[in-house]
């Protein structure tokens, strides 16, 4: 009986700890292509997914494709508290960071050999259903490009 009592306890504990540190910007984001503004020539991330990541971190997983068409998946898993993290299977970063400004919005910044490759702001509306990237970055030509990018919540 106690084995069971204890079993019942350890998951109301585990449930409301997952409750309490869950995040906005937990699940997974579709991107509204007739939404968004990306320019022609720009990579596009077609599904971002931010879920839990033992201890207290954040894994970001992005799948969508180049510039070319081609398709590319990246992961990436730290805190949200400004400091750099490695970045995998993306081309154009290898570190990247985020910084909570409150409980609906994040800095980002994206860093390929120590330079600043794309920086911006993700926010997630107050019903918890749109989450807007505003970024700027370099298009391969060089030149400075602004992106506003849309996402729905899928799950």
């Amino acid at each position: 009986m106690t084995s069971k009592t204890t079993l019942v306890s350890l998951a109301v504990w585990l449930a409301a700890g997952t409750l309490c540190f869950g995040s906005a910007f937990d699940g997974t984001w579709k991107l509204n292509a007739k939404k968004s503004h990306v320019s022609r020539g720009m990579g596009r991330n077609n599904t971002v997914k931010y879920e839990p990541s033992f201890p207290f971190r954040t894994k970001v997983t992005i799948n969508g494709s180049n510039e070319k068409g081609k398709a590319e998946h990246s992961e990436w898993v730290g805190m949200f508290n400004g400091t750099d993290y490695a970045v995998t299977g993306d081309p154009d970063a290898d570190m990247r960071s985020y910084n909570k400004v409150d409980d609906h919005t994040l800095n980002f910044w994206q860093k390929k050999g120590g330079k600043i490759v794309t920086s911006g702001k993700i926010v997630v509306s107050a019903d918890g259903k749109t989450r807007t990237v505003t970024s700027v970055s370099k298009n391969p030509k060089g030149r400075t490009v602004r992106t506003t990018a849309i996402y729905d919540k899928a799950g």
